[in-house]
């Protein structure tokens, strides 16, 4: 067993957990899990949890002095997906704080990333730390999924004795799930020793993941290894709620530099002027790096559309590519739809590269690039190039030999309930303009290539995903 501040309480960790109908988690991959080399398991951790409290109002270095104010029980889960072959581990946990923007919980994370995890060999846990995960958030987009009463509600069989006591003792649950995969390895983890935990949250997740780290991250040394911040807004979320007295943070809030955990914040453009991440922008220290992608939006159509169903055989990549060119405006079966296309720029691939730079910056200590910035005309635009592209940014492969205009700020309809507006726009070029900028295949993928292999050189893509990238854009039919 790893040892782990002795400040934070011991949960109780139950299972592996059957009955009912099966593990409930409705935002995540929906192949066999088999299919490429892992199992998935459930377990209960259960526990008091603390909400806190701060004597002075919270201010925006996120050095905060938080202090226990009251106690409750609570009982919730946490979803282990790991390879069958213990062989196979790399020694890495990554723990998602499981998003509950639709209203249930959603593996937002995993869905963008599996691929990488599952190359690398690291074992994913998705813990279930708010409250609308296990009771649901009537009015939202989940309700419509058949989990509007969370999991207790779709399964009793299975989940009736969970209990949250509400969302001011989440950073409590996810600080005790942490401690509880390593004094449990041997439970939670079928026998193998994590080297290394990482904490990871997407844009819901990622605002309590800040609060997490500025208020409890500094203590908590020694539970998680790093922090990955995915597509974060310019705001921490609220320390604590109601029932318990309002305590929010300041509107801009930054990831506290006092703390000697490594920091990867991963940023797209709509993170920056629709979600408001441009004010919260930090330089890069000793233990934060940032990436600020260009042509990316919050999600995209490999996030919304392909990445369920993507095994790593290739035909997700195919399938995305031609999404800049054959457009599409709706996901979820076609249930929700946009009024413009989706963005279909696809951060999946510099996101797979963060996550082994921060995995790697973890074992050896050298940090990553911080990358460039995106250029910023005005709090709500971005300098673009002739293109209509923003300027600035990691320069992808999509920015770098266009065959559409990719972006994260094109939808500004409120349809979806708002969401559309996360999700980009795409404007695919015409057959002239294609023409004109690659007169040849030949052309294209020449272009395509060195744009691959710049960003390889830098670190902001893989070896394994340039290969991809490299054969899809050869069997495409651009240019000529």
């Amino acid at each position: 067993m790893l040892s782990v501040p002795v400040s934070v309480p011991q949960a109780t960790v139950t299972g592996p957990v059957t009955g009912g109908t099966g593990i409930d988690l409705i935002g995540t991959t929906s192949f066999n899990l088999k299919t490429v080399g892992y199992e998935q398991s459930e377990y209960f951790v259960s526990g008091t949890a603390t909400a806190y409290a701060s004597a002075s109002p919270l201010t925006s270095n996120g050095r905060w002095n938080v202090t226990a104010a009251s106690s409750a029980p609570y009982k919730t889960r946490m979803v282990v997906y790991r390879p069958i072959n213990p062989k196979r581990f790399d020694g890495t946990v990554v723990v998602e704080w499981l998003n509950v923007s639709g209203g249930v919980d959603a593996a937002a994370a995993w869905l963008t990333d599996h691929m990488q995890m599952i190359r690398s060999g690291m074992i994913y846990i998705g813990v279930s730390a708010q409250a609308a995960g296990i009771v649901g958030a009537a009015g939202s987009l989940g309700a419509t999924s058949g989990q509007a009463g969370g999991i207790k509600g779709a399964d009793p069989a299975r989940y009736s004795s969970l209990e949250h006591p509400g969302d001011s003792f989440s950073y409590s649950i996810f600080e005790q799930a942490g401690a509880a995969i390593r004094r449990d390895a041997s439970l939670v983890l079928v026998g193998v020793e994590p080297k290394r935990l990482i904490a990871l949250g997407e844009s819901q997740s990622a605002s309590r993941l800040v609060t997490y780290i500025d208020a409890l991250g500094h203590r908590s040394q020694g539970i998680y290894n790093g922090y990955f911040v995915y597509s974060r807004g310019g705001t921490g979320s609220a320390l604590s709620q109601a029932p318990q007295p309002a305590i929010n943070p300041p509107a801009t809030t930054f990831v506290r530099t006092d703390s000697h955990v490594p920091v990867m914040m991963f940023e797209t453009e709509a993170d920056l002027l629709v979600l408001g991440y441009l004010p919260a922008r930090q330089p890069p220290t000793k233990y934060i790096r940032e990436w600020e992608v260009a042509g990316t939006a919050h999600y995209d159509t490999y996030g919304l559309v392909e990445s369920m169903t993507d095994t790593g055989n290739g035909s997700a990549d195919v399938k995305t590519f031609d999404t800049m060119i054959n457009t599409v405006s709706s996901f979820d079966n076609g249930a929700i739809g946009c009024p413009v296309p989706l963005n279909a720029g696809a951060h999946t691939y510099e996101l797979r590269a963060a996550m082994v730079a921060l995995n790697n910056w973890i074992i050896t200590g050298r940090p990553p690039l911080q990358s460039p910035r995106l250029d910023i005309a005005s709090s709500s635009s971005f300098v673009r190039n002739k293109n209509g592209e923003a300027a600035g940014g990691i320069r992808t492969p999509q920015v770098a030999a266009p065959i559409a205009v990719v972006n994260g700020t094109g939808d500004t309809s409120s349809a979806a309930g708002g969401f559309c507006k996360l999700f980009g726009a795409t404007i695919p070029f015409s057959t002239t303009k294609l023409a004109h900028l690659y007169p040849t295949h030949g052309t294209f993928v020449r272009k395509w290539d060195q744009a691959v292999a710049a960003d390889v050189g830098k670190g902001y893509l893989l070896p394994a995903d340039a290969k991809v990238l490299d054969r899809v854009a050869k069997q495409s039919s651009i240019g000529g």
